[in-house]
C-alpha cells in the first residue's frame, strides 16, 4: 500500500501520488497518460496531473489497482 509519507516530491497536490515504491514499470503511464509521467533521471512514475472527472478517476484507479507494487496512493492531500 502506498505511504504517502513516501511520495515523490514532484507529485503535484491532491488526492492521487506515487511513492518510492516505483519500480517504473511503465504500466500507469500506459493506463492513464494524461495523469502520470516519468522522472526520467531517477526513472519513476509521478503524478503531475490530479482527475477532475470521473473518467479520469476511473482511468487513476485503473492505474492504481494494477501497480505490481501497490506504489499509486489516492488518499492524498485534497486542494
Amino acid at each position: 500500500m502506498a505511504d504517502k509519507d513516501d511520495k515523490w516530491e514532484e507529485n503535484v497536490a491532491g488526492k492521487f501520488y506515487v511513492d518510492e515504491q516505483c519500480i517504473d514499470c511503465d504500466l500507469c503511464r500506459e493506463t492513464a497518460p494524461d495523469f502520470f509521467t516519468r522522472n526520467e533521471d531517477g526513472g519513476y512514475s509521478f503524478v503531475h496531473k490530479q482527475p477532475t472527472t470521473d473518467e479520469d478517476i476511473e482511468a487513476c484507479m485503473e492505474a492504481l489497482e494494477g501497480c505490481p507494487v501497490e506504489a499509486i496512493g489516492d488518499d492524498g492531500d485534497e486542494d
